[in-house]
């Protein structure tokens, strides 16, 4: 749950599922026209939404030959409640190296 709430901290990444979920699935150049930003940053919000389970992605030859990376949102669903939320605490780890 974590990993999820990471990613969808992102007003590009929100963006992205936004797309994709009213659009379905896209390839990079077309995806990244449609939410504005370049390919190189949207593969990285990509990356990250595939990381946490959000997106997938999968690779297809064109007519023409070219490889097209396409990516559609992932099923999934997150119950922010009390009790999931202390759940998630109990994995978090402490950086003794930080200080406030």
């Amino acid at each position: 749950m974590l990993a999820a709430l990471a990613a969808l901290a992102n007003p590009h990444r929100l963006r992205i599922i936004a797309s994709l979920s009213a659009n379905g699935r896209n390839y990079v150049s077309r995806l990244a026209r449609e939410v504005g930003i370049s390919r190189p940053l949207l593969h990285l919000h990509l990356h990250r939404l595939q990381e946490a389970g959000l997106v997938s992605s999968r690779l297809e030859l064109s007519r023409d030959g070219k490889a097209l990376n396409y990516f559609e949102v992932a099923d999934f669903s997150l119950a922010l409640t009390p009790e999931a939320v202390a759940e998630a605490v109990s994995s978090l780890t402490v950086d003794q190296t930080k200080s406030d």
